[in-house]
């Protein structure tokens, strides 16, 4: 509108009586009404564009609502069935799309917007199943999609059906209003996030990366931290930690309770345990863990931004460790025992016992010399450390970029949603489906509905919830990013 109003003035005064006449010239004033036209025309499609954000957030609440209510806890998954409820929503409003199973009921719907293909598509990715609940323990039925006190409850809200209903309200209002697009917008939700990747991403690159291939794509993974109800940044994920399992098996002579042995199985590994339980990888930063940081200590409390600053002095991490056990995990890989067997009567000495240890490992951990460290560490004959039998191996990848013209149209969206705050880079310390995208050169982003820090630990946990406010404020950063992203310029 400011080109505009320079223009009408620039007429004005070509049209003013005491203008000489070499300025009033036919060609000039035929110029000025040809640019002055253009400019309405731009304005008209502008307000166009801009879609009723109420009428939307009621809508992808419903999309949202419905999602939950369909039971996709993997295992077993059964996510075909919530494909095919976004298929049919597509296809109400003309817009074809496919279900592709990967095993029956193991379903993942594309669908997608044609640009005029003067650049690489940007997808729309987010995942279908949910882990399991512990019925006993929620205090609302986890698939009922109840709404109360300005939250809606229900496995998957938060993770990771919200992300796939503002995916679909944002792919709806660009078709419904017609948004001239320079890229392909490709929308595909998608099975086995959650432990079983072969039915999900895994599936699609290996067998149908021509519908989903892309340049761009955003996910799940970032967020918006919130304290009382101000969000503090937004966190954009541009890497992160891959999950490697590894066991520590610990093998003696079995015997008789009642007479101790040397080579008691369950001691050798208790020790074992406790020595990996204490144990700290070298700490390194990257681009993205060490702007996190520096970023973060400019809207911290002085206590806390003197740790942020001076994050590589061991007494900060020490801090971190006891305070923010999340950005601690950002320093280094992590191994933490979560399982122990071993035995099978209180009167019986076993001959093995077995520890579980989740690892997740910086993109760029070399995992044999990793192994080798802790069989130092150990330092039992007794104790082998062995790789998972069947894990999913995300693979390690480099960074998204931080200077790309989609991160740079997250920080311009973040400044248009939610002003006055920052966008901050961030590493995932969990694993997303971003890590097969970027193996094959797509740059991916993480990012997330607000949440506070009780919402944030619901997620896997007990009474999984969202609030519906802020994901609301979800999906006009969503569909402000897309639009500079993809969107004709």
């Amino acid at each position: 509108m400011a080109i505009l109003a320079i223009l009408l003035n620039a007429l004005l005064n070509a049209l003013a009586p005491q203008s000489t006449p070499a300025l009033i010239c036919p060609a000039m004033i035929r110029a000025i009404l040809r640019a002055v036209s253009v400019a309405f025309i731009f304005a008209a499609a502008a307000s166009a564009q801009q879609p009723d954000f109420t009428k939307a957030h009621e809508e992808a609440l419903k999309f949202l609502s419905d999602l939950i209510k369909i039971d996709t806890s993997n295992p077993p998954g059964n996510e075909a069935r919530a494909a095919e409820y976004i298929k049919n929503v597509l296809a109400t409003e003309g817009i074809q799309a496919q279900v592709y199973e990967s095993a029956p009921g193991r379903g993942n719907v594309v669908a997608r917007l044609k640009g005029n293909g003067k650049k690489k598509p940007l997808l729309l990715l987010g995942h279908l199943d949910v882990v399991g609940v512990e019925r006993d323990k929620w205090t609302v039925d986890p698939f009922a999609a109840l709404i109360r006190d300005g939250y809606i409850y229900g496995r998957g809200s938060h993770d990771d059906k919200a992300m796939d209903a503002a995916n679909l309200e944002v792919f709806l209002l660009l078709h419904r209003l017609k948004v001239p697009l320079d890229r392909d917008v490709i929308l595909l939700a998608e099975a086995g996030e959650e432990g079983t990747t072969q039915f999900g991403i895994d599936y699609m690159v290996a067998n149908h990366w021509d519908a989903i291939s892309c340049e761009f794509a955003l996910n799940e993974g970032g967020g918006a931290p919130d304290e009382n109800g101000k969000v503090q940044y937004v966190g954009v994920s541009t890497t992160e930690k891959v999950p490697r399992g590894l066991f520590l098996r610990s093998h003696g002579s079995s015997g008789h309770g009642s007479a101790p042995r040397m080579d008691n199985a369950i001691t050798h590994l208790a020790a074992a345990v406790a020595k990996v339980g204490t144990f700290e990888a070298p700490m390194r930063l990257n681009e993205t863990t060490r702007r996190f940081f520096q970023q973060l200590a400019k809207i911290s409390p002085p206590e806390k931004a003197q740790i942020y600053l001076h994050i590589e002095d061991p007494a900060s991490q020490q801090k971190l460790h006891e305070t923010e056990p999340s950005y601690y995990s950002m320093l280094r890989t992590s191994l933490v025992p979560t399982i122990i067997h071993g035995g099978f009567r209180s009167n019986v000495i076993p001959a093995d016992a077995e520890a579980r240890l989740d690892v997740r490992a910086l993109p760029d951990e070399d995992m044999t010399a990793l192994k080798a460290q802790l069989a130092r560490l150990i330092d039992d004959p007794q104790v082998q450390i062995v790789d998972a039998e069947t894990q999913n191996l995300r693979p390690a990848t480099p960074p998204s970029g931080l200077e790309t013209e989609a991160f740079h149209a997250l920080e311009h969206a973040q400044q248009k949603v939610f002003p006055g705050v920052q966008t901050i880079p961030i590493m995932q310390a969990g694993a997303t489906d971003s890590s097969e995208l970027r193996a094959k050169g797509v740059q991916a982003y993480g990012i997330g509905t607000p949440a506070s820090v009780d919402d944030q630990h619901r997620i896997h946990g007990n009474d999984e919830r969202v609030e519906i406010t802020g994901f609301g404020k979800f999906i006009d950063f969503l569909y402000t990013a897309t639009l500079e992203i993809a969107g004709a310029k």
